[in-house]
């Protein structure tokens, strides 16, 4: 399986200075396309684009669909019926040893309404088996948890 994104970015200002906008755009394989920036707190405005999303985020983003999409599918598979999933996941950035930012941690906030569903355990035990499944969780070594209310 290969899976494709472009990245295209065209100089707006002067580059030798550092004053340019690093906005640019995120185009998939399958049409869709959005604003992508650095994020404000690495690089202030106007070089940024605050309404673009940061790598950051898509990481994070990635990270939760991925997750939601296992979780679905295993719910199905359990005979549970989901009627809405909304996650407000969180990343958090931390230095390195040598100083390098990276993101080290990502929590999973999901808010699922059931018209059929697990007990709490059960739903516990669909996450686990979600993370464990997530292609995207699988290709990193950032530590990923789950925080149910």
């Amino acid at each position: 399986m290969k899976h494709e994104a472009w990245v295209i970015w065209r100089l707006e200002g002067d580059m030798p200075s550092g004053r340019y906008s690093r906005a640019h755009t995120l185009r998939f394989d399958g049409g869709a396309e959005i604003a992508g920036s650095p994020s404000p707190d690495i690089v202030p405005a106007p070089w940024s684009d605050a309404a673009g999303v940061d790598p950051e985020e898509a990481f994070v983003a990635a990270i939760s669909s991925c997750h939601m999409l296992w979780f679905l599918d295993l719910a199905r598979r359990d005979g549970w019926v989901v009627e809405t999933y909304k996650d407000h996941a969180v990343g958090q950035m931390t230095k390195t040893d040598s100083g390098a930012l990276w993101v080290s941690h990502v929590a999973l906030r999901p808010l699922i309404e059931w018209s059929k569903g697990p007990d709490a355990a059960g739903e516990a035990t669909l996450h686990e088996r979600a993370h464990h499944a997530c292609f995207i969780a699988n290709s990193v070594k950032t530590e990923i948890v789950v925080e149910t209310p």
